[in-house]
């Protein structure tokens, strides 16, 4: 276990009727920008209650409509501006991940001299940012509680990842209530992006490991267990606050300092959302179970951490490390594609042709030293085939 930093100061207010404490902004300052995106939580009833809240604090609102779910950065640059010109104190946002990563990068950008761009592919330009609050109504990304975030140029065919400590959000709000109105296909999708993130970590060669392992296969085991109860049964509450608070741990830090590699399906999926705008986690579905074939074939070693996921995860006994380790790869599919009803391969999702694959691979490989299996983009462009 290599040395490391740990700090979440992201205060949890965790519950029914959490929403409450969003009259705390008032300590802030007396103007926040409110980031949200198609109107679903004015259907639902929880942008009426957060503008009274807020009002009744004193707090003014300038809103953000409209964040995509693969947040642009024409949308980032909107909120930077507005921030500029009204003399935004803190930034809100209420929604999912997407919404929750544009905010943070508007909020960054409003103390930024250059283009919000910038800060998207120079991470180390991110040195301060408004204070950040959160509403959350999707579980899935963990940005609630984490310090990054994830925007796209579809102008350039580009989705890249940001950080910062900056970014981390100063409050969040989760109340599992605000999930049950949550679709079918985003709930499945959410519980695949939360289990790769957990995969990210978990599958690492750092050795002396065994607190974030353990960790990893808690919340594995919980993803697997309450992701169909919250398919079946919408509003089951405890289904819907494990899969929550899970979402939140798979990417805080908690299981990946000391431990993770560079994360490997998450930037070949980026290239996949940056070229055909497909939603997130299904493309993660579709990406996991080749990638763990492909780099089960390619370095046969690996079957021994395989063989500790599927023991410890699925159940699974035996002694042969390579027969449970196939099983493993296999039950983590058809969870995915049976239990979750998420899309078996890229045609499903629109994908008919292999065009962009070459250049996809390029980018998707770079920097990937730290991958748990190095992969060249020519491995990169046999596992996006293998996925069509």
């Amino acid at each position: 276990m290599y040395n490391f930093r740990f700090s979440i100061p992201t205060t949890i207010y965790f519950g029914k009727g959490q929403i409450s404490h969003l009259s705390e902004l008032a300590k802030y300052g007396s103007k926040a920008l409110l980031v949200y995106g198609g109107g679903s939580i004015k259907r639902n009833g929880i942008y009426d209650t957060a503008m009274k809240i807020l009002g009744d604090a004193g707090v003014r609102v300038t809103e953000l409509s409209g964040v995509e779910p693969n947040p642009r950065i024409e949308t980032v640059r909107k909120g930077v501006q507005l921030c500029k010109t009204q003399s935004i104190d803190m930034v809100l946002a209420i929604g999912g991940g997407s919404t929750i990563d544009c905010a943070k990068v508007v909020a960054a950008g409003a103390l930024y001299e250059g283009d919000a761009w910038d800060l998207v592919i120079d991470p180390v330009k991110i040195t301060k940012a408004l204070p950040i609050f959160s509403v959350l109504t999707l579980s899935a990304t963990g940005s609630e509680m984490d310090a990054f975030a994830v925007i796209s140029d579809m102008t350039k065919n580009e989705k890249w990842g940001t950080a910062g400590d900056a970014l981390k959000p100063t409050m969040s709000v989760l109340d599992p209530t605000y999930t049950f109105s949550v679709s079918k296909k985003q709930t499945a999708a959410g519980t695949a992006d939360m289990m790769s993130h957990t995969f990210e970590s978990y599958f690492t060669k750092e050795p002396g490991c065994d607190v974030q392992a353990r960790f990893a296969e808690g919340l594995l085991k919980t993803m697997i267990k309450y992701g169909p109860i919250a398919l079946a049964e919408p509003d089951n509450y405890d289904a819907r606050a494990n899969l929550m608070w899970a979402a939140s741990h798979a990417i805080n830090g908690l299981i990946a300092d000391g431990s993770k590699p560079a994360w490997c399906v998450h930037p070949m999926e980026h290239e996949l959302s940056a070229f055909y705008d497909i939603t997130h986690g299904e493309g993660l579905a579709i990406l996991t179970p080749v990638w763990m074939e492909f780099v089960l074939k390619k370095d046969p070693s690996t079957a021994v951490n395989f063989a500790v996921y599927g023991r410890n995860v699925w159940g699974i006994s035996g002694d042969d490390d390579m027969e449970i380790a196939e099983e493993a790869i296999d039950r983590t599919r058809k969870f995915f594609t049976e239990s979750m009803g998420l899309p078996a391969n890229l045609r499903a999702v629109g994908i008919h042709s292999d065009e962009h694959f070459k250049v996809m691979a390029e980018k998707a490989t770079k920097g990937s030293a730290g991958f748990f299996v190095p992969l060249t983009s020519a491995d990169v462009v046999e596992i996006y085939k293998a996925a069509f």
